[in-house]
C-alpha cells in the first residue's frame, strides 16, 4: 500500500498507519478493512491535490513569461515573433485552465470529507478533456526545437528560458526553484503517462458498490485508450532522469562496445545522455540480485573531442588472429546446432539453459575479439579513450549524434560521487540494449537471417549539391557485427554518379545491408597502418533490411536508399545457399567455365589451365599490394566480360585484363574454380579431406592429408600446387594487402573444396531447421583444409611433377 500511495503522490503514511488496514489469515490470505480502505481514499486524494498544486505551479511558470513576450512582439525590437510564442507555449493556457478548475472543485470536497463523498465526476470530466493533451503532444517536438533555435538566436531569451521561477508549494521546503523551459514543457508529456496510475490507485481503494466506482472505471478506460494511442511517441522521452535544478537528462542511445585499456580489450556498456558520455562495466550478478553497473569514466559533452591517431600518442590496435575468430564461429555454430537438436528431444529445459549460457559466453568473446576500427574520444584535459568498432557506419553514427547534441551543450560540469552513483544506478532502468547483440538473443520465431549470395547492382546517386569524386561501400552483418564486402569505383567530378556496377556478396545469417557514400580525398593517404581509419569523408549513409520474403523471388528487386538528401538506386537478387552449392556443367564444352579441368588442360596441351596462369600473372603484376585482394568483390559485369572472353578463346583477353580493375580479375579466377563441375579436390576425396583435418595426432594428420593430396588427378594436383605457391606469395604481403593465410583460406577454401550438391552434408540432412549452422560447420572444415596446406612448410610432391610444372615450356 505504501508503494501504491507514494508512486505519484506526496501523501506520507507511516508503516503503523498501514498495518491496521489489513487482516492476515494463517493460510496467507489478506482481507482489507473496507472502513479503513475508504479512509485511504482521502489519503490518495490528498496526494493528488498536492501533486496538482505542484503541476499548476509548473504551468504557471510557463505562463509568466508569455505576457511580456507577447507585449515585446508588437514593438520594433521583438524578442520572439507571435508565431514563435504560439508554437512554444501551445495549449499551455488551456491546460492550466483545465487543471485549475479540477483543483478548485476537488479541494473543498476533500476538505469536507465523508465516506460517501463523490469525486468520480471530476475525474471523468478531466479524462474527457485529454484531447488538449493530444494537441500538446503533437506539437511538443516542434515547440522544443523552436525554443532551442530561439535560444541560439537570442541571448536574452536563452537566459530567461534557463531560469524560469516556480513558486513554492505548501509541501516544498525550497522557497523558490529554477527550471529550464525545456524541462517545464516536458511536464505535461510526463503528466499523460502518470494519469492512469493515479486512477488505478483511486480505484483500488474505492469499493465496487460506491457511486464513484463506475465513473472512475470510465475515466480509467478513456485515459488508457488515450495513453496507448500516443505511447510510441512519448516513450523515448520517458528514457530520462531528473537531475539538479529539475532538468531532464535523457538517454539518447546505449550500446555494448569494446574499450582498449592498456592494450587489453574490455567489454563496456556505453550510455550517451543529452549532456555526457558514460562508460560503464556491467557487474557480475550475484544470486538473486539484479543488474548493476560500475562507472569507469564519464565526459561532459561540452568537454568531449574526437581524436585521430595523429592527435594522440596511441599504441597500435592489437589484432586478434583470424584463426581464433573462426574457431569461435565454429563453436557458436556447434552450440546453436546442439540447442536446436535438444529442442526436439524431451530432456527438459535445463540442458538447453546450459547450452544457452555457453553460447552467451562464446558470443561475448566474439564481440570482444572481432572489432578493429578505432573510435577515439578525449576529455578537456586531453586524456584519451579508445573504443574498437567493426564498422565505419557505426563510428560515423556515434560521431554524428554526439556532434548534434554538442550544439546544445555549452557548459562543462563535474559530478559528485553521489550524483555519479545515482546516474550509474539509473542506467539499469534506462538501458535500451539489455544483452549483447548476438544471435542467442533472438526469439525462436525471429528470422535467422539470410545464408547464401546477394547480387547487388549499385546504379546511380542523385541529390548531390556539388560535384564530387564519389564511391560507395557495402557492408552486411555476420555473427552480430558488420563487415565491409564491396566497393564501387570512384565516379569523378559529378553531381549524378552513374556506376551501374554489380557485386556478389556472401551472406552469413545477414539481416541488414548498409551503404556508405564516400568523397575520395585526392592527394591524401587513404589508410593509416596503425589506425586503419579511412580518411575519405563520409558524405551519406543508409541501410535497408534484407527481407527474406521479398528476396525469395528470382527476379531483381529494385530499391532506393534515401540518406541525407541523397538517393542511391540499387537492384538486389538473392540466391540461397542450397542453390549456390550446385556445380552445373557447361553445355558448351569448347569453353573453360563449367568444363572439367582435365578436358581443358588436354585441349590446351597444358599442365595448368591458361585462365589460371593468366589471372595469376596479372594479379602478381599489379595486385599484390591491393588491400583485400580476393576478398573484396570485383564488378560483376567486368567478371562476366572476362568469362565470355575466356570461353570464346578471345586473343585479346590479356589486353582486356590490363585495363580492368584487379579485383575483377581476382573475381574471375574465383568464379572459374567455383563453376568447375567438380571441385578441384574432387567429390570422391572430399569426405576423406574433411575427416583427415579433424585428426588430433599431428603426425597422422600430415601423413593422411599429404597422401590424399597426392591422390588427386594430375591436372588437379598441379593446378593446386601452382595456385598454392601464388597464394603464399600474396600472404607474404599481408602487412600491405591485409590478406593473411587465414583470410586467403576463408576465401578459397569453399571455392576449391565445396562438393557438388549430391555430396554435400546439406542434401542428406534430415534436419532442415539447422541447415544454416550445418553449412557453417562444413565451410569451416573446408577453410581448415586449405589453411593446413598453406601453412605446411613443404609438400613432398614427386619431383617429376613439380619440375614438369615449374619448368614446363608448354602453354
Amino acid at each position: 500500500l505504501q508503494r501504491d500511495i507514494n508512486r505519484d503522490t506526496r501523501a506520507q503514511v507511516s508503516i503503523q498507519q498501514q498495518c491496521v488496514f489489513a487482516v492476515y489469515f494463517p493460510d496467507g490470505s489478506v482481507e482489507l478493512d473496507q472502513e479503513k480502505g475508504l479512509e485511504m481514499r482521502k489519503w490518495v486524494l490528498s496526494g493528488i491535490l498536492a501533486s496538482e498544486e505542484t503541476y499548476l505551479s509548473h504551468l504557471e511558470a510557463l505562463l509568466i513569461p508569455m505576457k511580456p513576450l507577447r507585449a515585446a512582439a508588437t514593438t520594433s525590437q521583438p524578442m520572439l515573433t507571435i508565431q514563435q510564442i504560439e508554437t512554444i507555449f501551445f495549449k499551455v493556457p488551456e491546460l492550466h485552465e483545465i487543471h485549475k478548475d479540477f483543483y478548485d472543485a476537488l479541494l473543498p470536497r476533500v476538505q469536507n470529507w465523508s465516506h460517501q463523498q463523490c469525486v468520480g465526476d471530476l475525474f471523468q470530466k478531466l479524462a474527457s478533456q485529454l484531447g488538449v493533451y493530444r494537441a500538446f503532444v503533437d506539437n511538443y517536438k516542434v515547440a522544443v526545437e523552436t525554443a532551442d533555435k530561439c535560444c541560439q538566436a537570442n541571448a536574452q531569451f536563452a537566459e530567461i528560458s534557463e531560469n524560469l521561477m516556480v513558486r513554492s508549494t505548501k509541501d516544498c521546503k525550497d522557497q523558490s526553484a529554477k527550471y529550464s523551459l525545456e524541462t517545464l514543457l516536458y511536464k505535461p508529456v510526463d503528466r499523460v503517462t502518470r494519469s492512469t496510475l493515479v486512477l488505478h490507485d483511486l480505484l483500488k481503494h474505492t469499493p465496487s458498490s460506491h457511486p464513484d466506482y463506475p465513473l472512475l472505471q470510465d475515466a480509467l478506460r478513456i485515459s488508457q485508450n488515450f495513453l496507448s494511442s500516443i505511447n510510441e511517441e512519448i516513450t523515448p522521452r520517458r528514457q530520462s532522469m531528473t537531475v539538479k535544478k529539475g532538468e531532464n537528462r535523457q538517454l539518447l542511445r546505449d550500446r555494448f562496445m569494446v574499450e582498449l585499456v592498456e592494450g587489453s580489450r574490455k567489454l563496456r556498456h556505453v550510455f550517451l545522455f543529452t549532456d555526457l558520455l558514460l562508460c560503464t562495466k556491467l557487474k557480475k550478478q550475484a544470486a538473486g540480485k539484479g543488474q548493476q553497473y560500475d562507472c569507469k569514466w564519464y565526459i561532459p559533452l561540452a568537454d568531449l573531442t574526437f581524436q585521430t591517431i595523429e592527435d594522440c600518442e596511441s599504441s597500435p590496435v592489437p589484432l586478434v588472429q583470424d584463426e581464433e575468430i573462426d574457431a569461435l564461429k565454429i563453436k557458436i555454430s556447434q552450440i546453436k546446432n546442439d540447442i536446436q537438436r535438444e529442442k526436439r528431444t524431451t530432456k527438459g529445459p535445463k540442458v538447453i539453459e546450459r547450452l544457452r549460457k555457453k553460447l552467451s559466453e562464446q558470443e561475448s568473446l566474439l564481440l570482444l575479439m572481432s572489432p578493429n576500427m578505432a573510435f577515439r574520444v578525449a576529455n578537456r584535459n586531453g586524456k584519451g579513450f579508445t573504443f574498437l568498432i567493426s564498422s565505419d557506419y557505426e563510428r560515423a553514427e556515434w560521431r554524428e549524434i554526439i556532434r548534434e547534441q554538442q550544439k546544445k551543450c555549452f557548459k562543462s560540469f563535474s559530478l559528485t560521487s553521489l550524483e555519479l552513483q545515482m546516474l550509474t544506478n539509473s542506467c539499469v532502468k534506462l538501458q535500451t540494449v539489455h544483452t549483447i547483440p548476438m544471435t542467442m538473443n533472438k526469439e525462436d520465431d525471429e528470422s535467422p537471417g539470410l545464408y547464401g549470395f546477394l547480387n547487388v547492382i549499385v546504379h546511380s546517386a542523385s541529390g548531390l549539391k556539388q560535384s564530387l569524386n564519389l564511391y560507395c561501400s557495402l557492408e552486411v552483418d555476420a555473427f552480430g557485427y558488420f563487415v565491409n564486402k564491396a566497393k564501387t569505383r570512384v565516379y569523378r567530378d559529378s553531381t549524378e554518379p552513374n556506376w551501374n556496377e554489380e557485386f556478389e556478396i556472401e551472406l552469413e545469417g545477414s539481416q541488414t545491408l548498409r551503404l556508405l557514400c564516400y568523397e575520395k580525398c585526392c592527394g591524401k593517404v587513404k589508410q593509416s597502418k596503425e589506425d586503419g581509419e579511412v580518411t575519405d569523408k563520409i558524405v551519406a549513409k543508409g541501410q535497408i533490411k534484407l527481407d527474406p520474403q521479398t528476396l525469395q523471388s528470382k527476379d531483381w528487386q529494385r530499391t532506393v536508399i534515401a540518406m541525407n538528401g541523397i538517393e542511391v538506386k540499387l537492384s538486389m537478387k538473392f540466391t540461397g545457399r542450397e542453390f549456390s552449392l550446385k556445380r552445373m556443367p557447361s553445355r558448351k564444352q569448347s569453353g573453360v567455365f563449367g568444363v572439367k579441368i582435365n578436358v581443358v588442360t588436354k585441349r590446351e596441351r597444358s599442365k595448368v589451365p591458361l585462365i589460371v596462369r593468366q589471372c595469376v600473372e596479372e594479379i602478381e603484376r599489379r595486385g599484390m599490394d591491393e588491400v583485400g585482394i580476393y576478398r573484396v568483390s570485383g564488378v560483376a559485369t567486368d567478371i562476366q566480360a572476362l568469362k565470355a572472353a575466356f570461353d570464346s578463346n578471345n586473343k585479346d583477353v590479356a589486353l582486356m585484363m590490363r585495363e580492368m580493375d584487379v579485383n575483377a580479375i581476382a573475381g574471375t579466377l574465383k568464379l572459374y574454380f567455383r563453376e568447375l563441375p567438380e571441385p578441384l579436390f574432387t567429390d570422391e576425396l572430399y569426405p576423406n579431406f574433411a575427416g583427415g583435418i579433424a585428426l588430433s595426432d599431428s603426425v597422422a594428420k600430415e601423413s593422411c592429408m599429404v597422401n590424399l593430396l597426392l591422390s588427386l588427378p594430375e591436372p588437379n594436383l598441379l593446378t593446386f600446387l601452382f595456385l598454392l605457391d601464388h597464394l603464399k606469395r600474396v600472404a607474404e604481403n599481408e602487412s600491405i594487402n591485409k590478406m593473411s593465410l587465414h583470410n586467403i583460406a576463408t576465401v578459397f577454401g569453399p571455392t576449391l573444396l565445396r562438393p557438388s550438391e549430391k555430396d554435400s552434408k546439406l542434401s542428406s540432412s534430415s534436419q532442415p531447421i539447422s541447415m544454416n549452422d550445418c553449412w557453417s560447420l562444413e565451410v569451416m572444415a573446408q577453410v581448415q583444409v586449405l589453411l593446413y596446406f598453406l601453412q605446411l612448410e613443404r609438400i613432398p610432391t614427386p619431383d617429376s611433377k613439380r619440375q614438369s610444372l615449374l619448368f614446363s615450356t608448354e602453354v
